[in-house]
């Protein structure tokens, strides 16, 4: 109860997570499926967004990558599902890193463009969502990736497409 009588609405989260550029400069050297398998053994750190919304790499192959988050309330919008910015987010990255997986040491990414088609609402009583992404095509400088959202059941709540441009990294110390 608070302090006027009323049931207690309040929670809290806390979340942690590791220095961001340290984490990047480990990857330099790498070609993209090694960084991402590396995070996923727990040899490199997740970027802090997984950690921010409690994201879990599942699997690393060449051209797919699979990811799942908890469908917590702490994600909701106003009108008490999760946002639709936040499954767009699991979305993005699972098709951005099975791109990523496709990629020599020394290339990047980063999304041109998403598009996401929601089927249903995602809530708490959803459980565990899982996005699956897919590389399509990985040229020289543009990619095209493709991505669902499913429950634990294999039920689809969400499907999405990308496309990202592709470049050489700079390398360490370079302007930019």
């Amino acid at each position: 109860m608070n302090e006027i009588g009323q049931p207690a609405t309040e929670r809290r989260r806390t979340v942690t997570w590791s220095d961001p550029t340290r984490a990047a400069r480990a990857a330099r050297g790498l070609a993209g499926i090694e960084h991402l398998r590396a995070m996923m053994s727990g040899e490199h750190p997740p970027p802090p967004v997984m950690a921010l919304l409690g994201i879990a790499l599942l699997s690393v192959e060449a051209g797919a990558v699979r990811m799942s988050m908890s469908a917590g309330e702490y994600l909701y919008n106003p009108i008490g599902s999760v946002h639709g910015g936040i499954l767009a987010t699991l979305l993005d990255s699972v098709m951005g890193c099975a791109v990523h997986s496709t990629l020599p040491a020394g290339r990047g990414y980063t999304t041109l463009e998403i598009k996401v088609n929601y089927i249903r609402a995602v809530t708490d009583r959803t459980g565990i969502v899982t996005g699956e992404g897919r590389a399509v095509h990985v040229g020289r400088n543009t990619a095209v990736a493709d991505a669902r959202l499913v429950d634990e059941a294999g039920k689809v709540y969400a499907t999405a497409s990308t496309t990202c441009l592709v470049f050489d990294v700079p390398p360490a110390g370079a302007p930019t």
